[in-house]
């Protein structure tokens, strides 16, 4: 019985590349993340991904399946995961997160055929409802902790302050560099804009779902400016709550998000919208990424509307090509 096996359907290949460059942008986050906090988010990452790739390769066995390299793709969640976390969070609850996602919330629902919402936003769930008090609580940027280490000196995070304040006290430049508390890999916004666009011109994530979140952010922001200007109530409710990282790896996820961009934009809207209001209006921190787990059945709707109209599509073709093959002499 061969444990590993490689197929090579242009789907696998077309999978592969989108995991490979969805990897190094989020390696690049790592990078940053070390930057500032030192060896423990590092070893973090470790953790994830290594719960992670060990949880897919039992539940795959237990299902009578080989784990084939299109399993890496696991990886990119764990990283993803390990990225929303607070830097100095206990690997043990990491974890165990990493393996409640990929046991309950892929392989059960068949696995990476049939992703009906993100593991990581799942994962991030089961933390925050279990975790809360740990998973809220953030180092200061350069303050630094060892694999084994630990700190006393946690904060609450900057988008928690703007929430509950209306205050961002951090200048241009640290908000750009990600040079505030917050989520490891979220904060540094400058890289997520480098990973936005190289993702959407590789045509890695789906380009209507990012558009509509942020169209549903600049529209509630004119609406009702979390701040004194629209400049910079957009600029703030973006850079905060995880919203631009949950927009590129979350929301924009093409085993998520609806493939057609007409349907992603107006999923991307309405997640926008109510994780917006949410936000505002109970100063709940990252509500956008729970929102995301709630909007699964619209996502579920779009997509079975978009096999509908393709079906209808494919039975007009047929109808007219049986229409131009008959001969003459019978019309």
């Amino acid at each position: 019985m061969h444990f590993f096996k490689i197929k090579d359907t242009e789907q696998n290949k077309s999978e592969r590349h989108i995991w490979l460059d969805t990897l190094l942008t989020l390696l690049t986050l790592e990078v940053m993340a070390y930057f500032y906090y030192g060896l423990h988010s590092a070893a973090l990452a470790v953790v994830c991904l290594a719960s992670s790739m060990a949880a897919e390769f039992v539940c795959l066995r237990l299902m009578n399946r080989p784990f084939t390299a299109d399993g890496l793709t696991v990886t990119t969640d764990a990283l993803i995961i390990s990225m929303m976390l607070p830097a100095v969070f206990d690997y043990a609850p990491a974890a165990i997160a990493c393996v409640f996602t990929v046991t309950a919330a892929k392989n059960i629902f068949g696995g990476r055929w049939n992703m009906i919402f993100s593991p990581a936003a799942a994962a991030y769930i089961f933390l925050y409802t279990s975790w809360k008090g740990q998973l809220l609580l953030f180092q200061q940027p350069h303050d630094t902790v060892g694999i084994l280490g630990s700190t006393d000196s946690l904060v609450n995070s900057a988008s928690h302050v703007f929430n509950t304040t209306g205050k961002f006290n951090y200048t241009g430049f640290e908000l750009i560099m990600g040079n505030f508390p917050g989520p490891a890999g979220s904060v540094c916004i400058l890289m997520l804009l480098i990973a936005a666009v190289i993702l959407l011109f590789r045509r890695d994530i789906s380009a209507g779902a990012f558009m509509g979140t942020m169209i549903g952010y600049a529209v509630m922001s004119a609406i009702s400016p979390c701040a004194e200007t629209f400049a910079a109530s957009l600029k703030l409710s973006v850079c905060t709550n995880m919203v631009l990282f949950s927009a590129i790896y979350i929301i924009s996820d093409r085993r998520i998000a609806p493939q057609k961009n007409y349907y992603a934009v107006f999923y991307g809207f309405f997640i926008a919208v109510v994780a917006y209001v949410i936000t505002v209006t109970s100063a709940k921190e990252n509500a956008i990424v729970i929102v995301s787990v709630l909007f699964t059945p619209v996502a579920l709707g779009l997509k079975n509307l978009e096999k509908k109209i393709e079906l209808a599509k494919q039975d007009d073709m047929k109808s007219a090509k049986a229409v131009k093959e008959v001969p003459a002499d019978v019309q």
